[in-house]
C-alpha cells in the first residue's frame, strides 16, 4: 500500500536512490553534516520489523549489513550507527551513519545537540567533510556493485 500523505511513499523514484528492488529501496540520506548517511527502506507500509515475513526480515537486514561493509571499506568511519526509528513514518527504514570523532556531535548520537567548536576546529571539520563528500561518488558505485552482485 502506498500514501500520497507518505513522504516514504512519494520519494520513491527520487533522485537520491541508489539503488531499488521489488521490496526496498536504499537511498543516500543527502545529510549535508554526515556524508555517506545512508538509509535502507522497506518499500511498502509495516511499522514494525515484526509486520516483515521472516525471510523479508532477514532481506532487510542483510542488506542493512551490506551497506554498512561497503561503507566501512570505502570511506572508513571511526563508527558506524545503526538505527531503526520510523515514529512517523509507516516504513520499516534503517540509518546506517558513518561517524568521525570530528563531526559535530561525536561521540553522541547525530540527533544530539552539536558540540561547541573553536574556529580551528570547524576548519578542520570543514576539510575532512569535504574529503568525505568527494568519496561518495566511488561510495555509491561501490555500494551499487555489491548490491546488483545479488541478484
Amino acid at each position: 500500500m502506498h500514501s500520497a500523505n507518505c513522504p516514504l511513499c512519494q520519494d520513491q523514484d527520487a533522485h537520491n536512490v541508489l539503488w531499488r528492488n521489488d521490496k526496498l529501496r536504499v537511498i543516500d540520506a543527502g545529510e549535508p553534516d554526515f556524508p555517506g548517511f545512508t538509509r535502507v527502506i522497506w518499500n511498502e507500509h509495516a511499522a514494525e520489523m515484526t509486520d516483515l515475513a521472516p525471510q523479508d526480515r532477514s532481506h532487510i537486514m542483510d542488506i542493512v549489513w551490506l551497506v554498512e561493509s561497503v561503507m566501512r571499506h570505502e570511506i572508513m568511519p571511526a563508527k558506524v550507527n545503526i538505527a531503526q526509528l520510523g515514529n512517523y513514518v509507516p516504513h520499516v527504514h534503517w540509518h546506517v551513519i558513518p561517524r568521525w570523532p570530528l563531526d559535530s556531535r561525536y561521540p553522541d548520537a547525530i540527533w544530539a545537540a552539536p558540540h561547541e567548536r573553536s574556529p580551528e576546529q570547524q576548519l578542520a571539520w570543514d576539510v575532512f567533510r569535504e574529503q568525505q563528500w568527494n568519496l561518495q561518488t566511488d561510495y555509491h558505485a561501490a555500494l551499487r556493485s555489491a548490491l546488483d552482485s545479488l541478484g
